[in-house]
């Protein structure tokens, strides 16, 4: 896994995202330290706010952003994103009315709806061999659930020396480290088709989803992560200090068997897809996260529910690292950029719909109700996976292009009846213009 470091350009945007993780781990302690200063009680209700505020500017700007990065240069655009987000950071500790915290949440996530498809549509870009591209998301993978884990310790080390507000300059250092690293990678060129109108780049990759059989089903299969993982985030604490009676540290030890789990997952996954194709070992992912919350009911210790948060977690995993691998092979390099933000769209649709279930249920209904209302909702999606991606999934296709010229370059290359990696299927039946 570690080979892929030999490559200097991942290797510098290896860096930057583990440095713009760490900053961003800062960030999420200091501000529930300052919505507590500023709301008291009702410093729940601002991150829950927060955290939808998140989610609508994922789902509405990713695939506004990939449209305009079409039209910008690779690097400018990824340094300008990791410049606002250090910016946006930078007012926070001046914030003195929730309000505020709202509008700046807005604009770093809107910069994030941006920067987070376009690095993912450059790494395939840079490892062209799809084991090293495979290593490569696995590492990926394993950093955020390091993160997760590393930055509440790092930030609970700087606070018994600093203040909160200082948590927030580690998070614009964080930022602006990220956008020195990229600065400094040599980002290939990116492929392009001229003379696209804009409207249709920004529907571009949800129209490429939509028709792409794989992909549709992958659309529905985070469905049913979202409705697992929402169980996790969001009733976790509930579980263990309302059902078990246990503090706080407890709380953080069931959060660390879930990333323990995850990153167990992204450890073993290059191994995994050399033997298995992607299709079972994601859909093997989500049925274990499925089958996983369906048990939280007979959960009656901490130790069962940090085993079950580790199996659903590498579950998680086993769902979330083989995704570009997906996207790789199901577009053009001219629409690789559009996909990857449609993927970020439909994904944090489903999450922002199933984070709001998850909570009302378990508040209204009761836990068990609520993992088996998200356990029937994930069951379902999963059934709807089996028939929407086909289980004969072939990435070479022998077709032809009845409505091409005979001197279409396409043509020119393959020949009239021809076998090749079909990246979107059911667009190819007419190829596109330029291609």
């Amino acid at each position: 896994m570690l080979s892929t470091l030999k490559n200097p350009t991942f290797r510098h945007l290896f860096a930057a995202q583990l440095v713009a993780l760490l900053g961003t781990g800062l960030a999420t302690v200091a501000l529930g330290l300052l919505a507590w200063q500023l709301a008291g009680d009702n410093a729940g209700a601002v991150l829950g706010t927060a955290l939808a505020i998140k989610m609508v500017a994922y789902v509405t700007l990713a695939p506004l952003a990939a449209a305009i990065a079409e039209r910008l240069p690779r690097r400018a655009f990824l340094v300008g994103l990791d410049l606002i987000r250090a910016a946006v950071i930078a007012f926070l500790p001046f914030v003195s009315e929730v309000w505020q915290i709202y509008v700046l949440i807005f604009f770093l996530q809107a910069a994030s709806a941006g920067f987070t498809p376009a690095f993912q549509a450059v790494v395939p870009d840079v490892l062209k061999d799809e084991g090293d591209y495979t290593n490569a998301l696995s590492l990926l993978r394993l950093t955020e659930d390091l993160e997760q884990l590393a930055s509440p310790m790092l930030a609970a080390l700087l606070l018994t020396v600093v203040s909160f507000p200082a948590l927030f300059a580690g998070t614009v250092l964080g930022f602006v480290a990220s956008a020195l690293l990229v600065v400094t990678a040599r980002l290939p060129n990116r492929a392009r088709v001229e003379g696209s109108p804009f409207w249709a780049d920004v529907t571009k990759g949800i129209r490429i989803y939509t028709r792409t059989p794989r992909l549709r089903g992958l659309m529905v299969m985070e469905a049913a992560v979202a409705a697992a993982g929402s169980m996790v985030y969001v009733n976790t604490v509930v579980l263990v200090q309302a059902r078990l009676g246990l503090g706080e540290e407890a709380v953080a030890l069931a959060f660390a068997g879930f990333g323990a789990g995850s990153m167990l997952a992204a450890f073993l996954l290059p191994r995994i897809l050399d033997r298995l194709d992607d299709r079972p070992v994601m859909i093997g992912g989500a049925a274990l996260m499925v089958a996983g919350v369906a048990l939280v009911p007979m959960v009656g210790s901490l130790g069962m529910l940090i085993a079950l948060w580790a199996a659903i977690g590498f579950g998680f995993s086993l769902t979330q690292t083989p995704i570009g691998r997906i996207i790789n092979r199901s577009a053009h390099d001219t629409d690789r950029g559009a996909v990857f933000a449609a993927q970020f769209a439909l994904s944090h649709a489903c999450w922002l719909v199933t984070y709001p279930l998850a909570g009302w249920i378990g508040a209204g209904a009761g836990l068990s109700v609520a993992a088996i209302t998200l356990a029937v909702i994930g069951a379902a999606a999963l059934t709807a996976v089996l028939r929407l991606w086909p289980a004969d999934d072939q990435n070479i296709l022998r077709h032809d292009h009845p409505d091409l010229p005979p001197d279409h370059p396409h043509l020119a290359a393959h020949g009239q009846h021809h076998a090749h990696a079909v990246a979107i299927d059911d667009l190819h039946r007419r190829w596109p213009k330029g291609a």
